[in-house]
């Protein structure tokens, strides 16, 4: 099963990308975290990457792409796969579309997890709390502008690119987390 999850950020992807990989078994592929990792090894990408992030601007389609191709080749791969924060625009999509058709594969769900932007600044700066105080390099109001900026203008028009798809799946994310979850899994199990 391979999965892309759409959402602003804050949304709880993230969380639910969790969810969804114990519950079917499958992958996680976080675009962020891959990113996160790389500013934590301090190598020259993990330089460039931080200073990226920080500034709340994305990271290059180019590389996000060869990340993706790379990852999605690995044996925990193979019973599909979450994508978390990927594609964020259309070209990567298209681009996405490509490296899966030249496998064989194909998206079985698109999720959009639907909320109200502003309930996320509340969420984004609250995440530190959650993270024991160790608040991530992307995680205050600037930043969240930013972000938010950019996702208005880059990702919601996924939702036209993807909602065709026969199985676009809108969930309420402005429920409590396990409520989203159980609606997410009710309409992964309809297409098993």
């Amino acid at each position: 099963m391979i999965i892309i999850l759409l959402g602003p950020p804050g949304a709880g992807k993230g969380t639910q990308a969790v969810y969804i990989k114990n519950q079917f078994k499958i992958a996680h592929i976080s675009t962020g975290d891959m990113l996160r990792e790389a500013v934590k090894s301090k190598t020259e990408l993990g330089l460039i990457v931080k200073d990226v992030m920080e500034r709340g601007d994305l990271v290059s389609d180019d590389l996000l792409l060869k990340l993706i191709d790379e990852r999605i080749k690995d044996d925990d791969c193979g019973n599909g796969f979450i994508l978390d924060g990927y594609p964020r625009n259309q070209k990567q999509a298209s681009s996405l579309d490509k490296i899966l058709s030249q496998s064989n594969k194909n998206i079985d769900a698109i999720i959009q997890i639907d909320v109200d932007f502003s309930i996320l600044e509340k969420r984004i700066t609250g995440r530190a709390d959650e993270n024991k105080g160790e608040k991530r390099v992307d995680d205050n109001l600037e930043v969240l502008k930013n972000r938010l900026l950019e996702y208005v203008d880059q990702t919601e028009p996924l939702i036209s690119y993807y909602s065709s798809h026969k199985n676009y799946i809108v969930i309420n994310g402005m429920n409590d987390i396990s409520k989203v979850s159980e609606d997410i899994k009710n309409n992964l199990n309809k297409l098993k």
